[in-house]
């Protein structure tokens, strides 16, 4: 939380009112003086820089053997120890090994700011991504590649699209109603029921202007047992019970302690994707997805009253999270339509069903500007990057790496 203010900070200043309402009683005693050092650290790259410092303290010989074993040149981890890679990467540093992150989460460089560990390389999206980085959390820009973003290629490619038919009857579609489809999200600071719940009316009772019916994708947190997530769930679930034209899409079983995790079954997601007639989420990182798709695109955010109505569980009106820093761009760039009650989602789905083809230029650019390269070699840019950051810290020279990018494809 203690990112530069040069970077819109309205995603971490969230989740700095959620630490403040959630903590312990002790918690709240501290955090006045936790919001005062925040402030600082906002202000001062030297402060900042201390404290990512102050951190290697923290370094443990968990993979004492495996760095043995190994002798690698290059460790490359998935955040800037965000995580628990934290302990891996500190390790590596302590052992002098360069270390190096790929961002994987659109929000990753907005959201989680200063490093966790000593991280000497980058490779972004775009260059949005890399002010973000440099300008947010000091990052040297020769340390900042961009690639774009390598798990996306497989869309580009098409590599993994089941055809409409094979998908429609997967679910027990009806291939002569129009699918609307909505991508649970956002679950941490608000329930997603009142937006199924709005849809469900909407479908069930006619609303539309042409036959539809609503396929929905619950989030990985769903799942987690016990937690209030999992009760949304099931409330989810009695909602639609025995309602015609609604079907439910529940993520793959990876196991461990994820649970149920959606981020593998690409087949499903590019699917749904390509052959939804209007796509509905809240911000989620799905709209970047459904844009590469060119498929219209919502933004759902109605209010549930109350929040989660949970004592002790922060929640956050959806109507404040539309100038968080990956939102603020959905909508500067006009790439979908927001909507905050039922009347307007009605009248935004009217619109798209008559008007697929509705904003699509915007759609093109939004996933210019957010994913750079669009012709599905985000992997073999990324690859080559951090091969010659590896062999370049095999040798113990100076930064020989140069990357001429080429420009992305129409």
């Amino acid at each position: 939380m203690g990112g530069s203010d040069q970077v819109n900070t309205n995603a971490i200043d969230s989740h700095l009112r959620q630490m403040a309402f959630e903590t312990s009683r002790r918690g709240k005693l501290l955090m006045p003086f936790i919001k005062t050092y925040i402030r600082k650290l906002r202000k001062s790259a030297d402060a900042r820089k201390r404290l990512v410092r102050k951190q290697n303290r923290y370094t443990t010989n968990l993979y004492g053997d495996l760095f043995d074993r190994y002798q690698p040149n290059l460790v490359i981890a998935s955040t800037a120890g965000w995580r628990s890679d934290r302990y891996l990467l500190r390790e590596a540093a302590a052992r002098g090994i360069e270390t190096a992150f790929a961002v994987i989460g659109w929000d990753n460089p907005s959201s989680y700011r200063l490093p966790g560990a000593p991280v000497q390389w980058v490779s972004c999206w775009s260059e949005i991504q890399k002010q973000e980085l440099t300008l947010g959390a000091d990052w040297l820009p020769e340390r900042v590649h961009v690639g774009g973003i390598p798990t996306y290629d497989g869309y580009f490619r098409k590599i993994w699209r089941l055809s409409r038919e094979t998908y429609f009857k997967y679910h027990n579609l009806d291939p002569d109603r129009k699918l609307i489809s909505f991508a649970c999200s956002f679950v941490t600071f608000s329930p997603n029921y009142q937006d199924i719940e709005a849809l469900v009316n909407i479908i069930s009772q006619g609303k539309l202007s042409y036959p539809a019916q609503l396929l929905i994708r619950l989030h990985p947190n769903h799942f987690i047992p016990g937690s209030l997530f999992e009760e949304e769930a099931e409330r989810i679930r009695r909602l639609i019970k025995d309602k015609p034209y609604i079907h439910l899409v529940e993520p793959v079983a990876l196991g461990g302690d994820l649970g149920f995790y959606s981020g593998e079954d690409m087949p499903e997601k590019d699917s749904m994707m390509a052959w939804s007639d209007v796509f509905c989420t809240v911000y989620s990182t799905m709209v970047v997805e459904t844009a590469i798709h060119d498929r219209p695109i919502i933004s759902v955010c109605i209010d549930a009253p109350g929040g989660w109505k949970k004592p002790g569980k922060f929640s956050l009106s959806l109507m404040e999270i539309g100038e968080w820093p990956t939102h603020e761009r959905f909508r500067a760039a006009k790439a979908g339509k927001v909507v905050y009650n039922e009347e307007q989602l009605t009248e935004a789905l009217n619109f798209y069903l008559a008007h697929p083809e509705a904003d699509s230029a915007e759609r093109k650019q939004f996933v210019s500007d957010e994913c750079t390269f669009t012709d599905g070699t985000a992997g073999i840019r990324t690859a080559e990057y951090f091969a010659a950051v590896a062999e370049n810290a095999r040798r113990h020279s100076e930064p020989i790496y140069h990357f001429d990018p080429l420009p992305p494809a129409d």
